[in-house]
Order: structure tokens, then C-alpha cells, then sequence
């Protein structure tokens, strides 16, 4: 098998990614116990710890696809251990999503493991490897909003509600951003095998300003609009209103004070 090439110590779960769990569930139950003094500076750290957990992830689904569709070179990487800091660029992958978040509320896609594309033979393994990472988005926004769905609210604290709806937004946008068909993003990897070499010779060039190009597009209203309008669609329907999101982005800039109207007597 694959994975037997790889060392036990390359795929043991790292120390920090264990440390980032600890502190997702810790203030995790702090924001639902009210246990906090400040309920947004519980939220800002839940969601803060949890959105990097799930970058962790998205960055591991890439890297543990690849190894089982032929580069063993990941584990050699640290890839499998979970850890942030053995990404390629962890500047891309950590550091700039949890910015984009406390300025914008958007999920920045991330993107830091090499993968060893020569090493892995068929067209539908290299889509597969690309499409990993923003699956994990999905999968996650799935998570957060099921309790919304399943009409599972029963009991659930207000402040945990609106952090939850926040994490499920950002986990929206990430996969939606990931998934757009633009060189350098997880989109464009998943058509690029299919494409004819002269095309991904010409296009290759820009793949690192791709991202780049998606937010100065977004900067422009019309662009905005209709991508917030997707995103705000689609968690509607997976039962997130307005008030949930907009609360939930409240609490969590706590440093700007909270609106009265998403108080606990709001």
C-alpha cells in the first residue's frame, strides 16, 4: 500500500494542531456556557481557532489525496501531521485567511502544500487531489450547519448559534472562492488535467495572480453583490437567516462593540 511508504512519524498528529483543538473546544464551551465575561471575545477566539482548523484540513485533504494517488513525497513533508507550520507557505495558508476574516468576513482560500504532480498518473486522480481541499469547506459547512437544518436549535445558546452561523459562512465563501474555475485557485486545478497542453502552457504564467484578480473583482459592487448574494442564498436555504450571520459577524468583532440587537436581552 501507499501509506506503507510513509514513516509512522509522518502522519502522527501534530502538537499544535492538537493545541488548536483544545482551544476550539475550550472556547467553544466557554461561548456556549456564557462563561466568558465578553461573549464576543469567546466567539472571536471559537471561530478564530476553528477556521484555522479547518484550513489545517482543507490543506491535509489535498495532501492525503495526493499520497494515495501515487506522492509519497507528502509524508516526508510534515503534510500528514496536521501541522501549519509545515505548510509550504504558511503565510497563505494562516496567517492571510485569519486577516481576510477580521477585516472582511470572508474566507480567504488558502493554499501551501506542494504536491509532486509528476509522480501521479491519470487525469481523474489530479482532479480528485485539487477538488479535496474544498470538499473539507464543504464538509465543514455542512457540520456547522446542521444543527440549522435538522431545526436541532432546541437549548443551543444564542451567542453559539450566531458563532456557528458566522463559521458556517466563512466556510461557505472559502469552498465557493476555492471551487471558481481561476488559475492558481482549487477550480481551476480540477479542470486543468482535461484541458489541451497549449492552453495550460498559456495560462500557466498567471496562476500566481489569480487570486489576486478574484478579490480586486469582488472590491467591485456589482461582483460583490452578486457573490454575497450566493453565499446569503445558500445559507438560507441551509437554514442560516440574516439576523444569525449578521449577529454572528457582530460578536465576533467584538472590538467594535456589540449591537444591542444581538444581545443575549436583544
Amino acid at each position: 500500500m501507499t501509506t506503507a511508504a510513509t514513516r509512522r512519524s509522518d502522519r502522527r498528529i501534530s502538537p499544535v494542531f492538537a493545541g488548536l483543538l483544545a482551544v476550539t473546544a475550550v472556547t467553544g464551551w466557554a461561548t456556549w456556557s456564557g462563561f466568558a465575561a465578553q461573549p464576543g471575545v469567546a466567539v472571536f477566539l471559537f471561530v478564530t481557532a476553528a477556521w484555522i482548523v479547518s484550513l489545517c484540513l482543507h490543506e491535509y485533504a489535498h495532501a492525503r489525496t495526493a499520497l494515495h494517488s501515487g506522492d509519497i513525497s507528502v509524508g516526508a513533508k510534515g503534510y500528514l501531521t496536521l501541522n501549519p507550520l509545515a505548510y509550504t507557505h504558511a503565510l497563505l495558508s494562516i496567517v492571510l485567511p485569519v486577516v481576510f476574516v477580521i477585516m472582511g468576513g470572508i474566507g480567504l482560500p488558502g493554499g501551501a502544500v506542494f504536491i509532486e504532480r509528476d509522480r501521479i498518473r491519470g487525469r481523474w486522480r489530479h482532479s480528485l487531489i485539487s477538488a479535496a481541499g474544498p470538499l473539507t469547506n464543504v464538509l465543514f459547512a455542512g457540520v456547522c450547519t446542521a444543527p440549522f437544518w435538522l431545526h436541532a436549535l432546541d437549548g443551543v445558546p444564542q451567542e453559539f448559534r450566531y458563532g456557528l452561523a458566522f463559521l458556517a459562512l466563512l466556510q461557505v465563501t472559502a469552498a465557493l472562492l476555492n471551487f471558481l474555475p481561476v488559475p492558481g485557485l482549487d477550480g481551476y486545478g480540477v479542470i486543468e488535467p482535461w484541458l489541451p497542453h497549449g492552453v495550460r502552457r498559456q495560462v500557466e504564467p498567471f496562476a500566481p495572480f489569480g487570486l489576486l484578480a478574484v478579490f480586486v473583482l469582488l472590491w467591485l459592487p456589482s461582483v460583490n453583490r452578486v457573490f454575497f448574494d450566493t453565499v446569503d442564498s445558500l445559507l438560507n436555504t441551509l437554514g442560516i437567516d440574516d439576523v444569525h450571520r449578521y449577529c454572528g459577524q457582530e460578536l465576533y468583532r467584538f472590538w467594535k462593540g456589540t449591537n444591542e440587537f444581538c444581545s443575549p436581552a436583544g
